[in-house]
């Protein structure tokens, strides 16, 4: 089993994709510029200055930069309060500390939402450490993140699993040299997240939590056929 349990909070703990992506195209059209949403769901997760030079790549920094604050301000006005936990996180959380291990966020969220989603978990007392928005300036893939959520747990990566919806979680937990594991809760397909590094994607958190609690992941070939049967 791992020690450390570092867990994305939107689209993993937090049902929150939906309002992200429409606030985004929100922004956009008030700068003039319609994008599909099938089209901002290929970059869920990813950076959000990141997303904006690979949709508008003649975009300024300045320019992206506005649009990514009005989308903040869309978001907490017209879209947070929507927003519910998954299912089962407390649970999960219970379980994994109840097997010894230890709980940290990582995630690029801050300010109202951050406060809103952690108030929504209602699991504190199971969380050890959090690293959000305030301590870095990219988001993933960039592994930072993880980074220090790595040190305020004081564990290894090797001991460790990065939990999440995207690939881009994905991505930074083995940049930081964790395992990665998905669930499908995102938007993304198990196909993806597996190509992107996870050696277990599940339908949600609590499907997920018997591969988590194991002493040592499944070999590869079972594991691909079960994500074959999940896709």
């Amino acid at each position: 089993m791992f020690s450390g349990f570092i867990f994305d909070v939107e689209g993993t703990l937090v049902d929150s994709v939906p309002q992200n992506l429409r606030s985004l195209q929100d922004a956009f059209e008030r700068f003039g510029c319609r994008v599909p949403y099938q089209t901002l769901q290929l970059y869920s997760g990813l950076d959000g200055d990141q997303t904006l030079q690979l949709v508008l790549p003649e975009s300024t920094e300045s320019v992206r930069k506005e649009i990514l604050e009005e989308q903040g301000t869309i978001y907490e006005r017209e879209y947070l309060a929507s927003v519910k936990p998954v299912d089962g996180v407390r649970d999960v959380f219970r379980a994994l500390t109840e097997h010894g291990g230890k709980i940290a966020l990582a995630t690029d969220c801050k300010g109202a939402a951050f406060r809103r989603y952690i108030s929504l978990l209602n699991a504190d007392d199971y969380i050890t450490a959090m690293a959000c928005g305030d301590d870095v300036e990219h988001g993933k893939p960039d592994p930072r993140l993880v980074g220090i959520a790595l040190r305020k747990l004081a564990l290894p990566g090797a001991q460790s699993v990065m939990v999440g919806d995207t690939p881009y979680d994905a991505e930074a937990g083995l940049e930081a040299g964790t395992k990665a594991a998905g669930v499908l809760t995102g938007g993304f397909s198990a196909e993806t997240l597996s190509q992107a590094g996870c050696f277990v994607v599940a339908e949600d958190l609590r499907s997920l939590l018997p591969y988590l609690l194991r002493d040592e992941p499944e070999p590869e070939r079972t594991q691909l056929d079960w994500l074959r049967k999940s896709a």
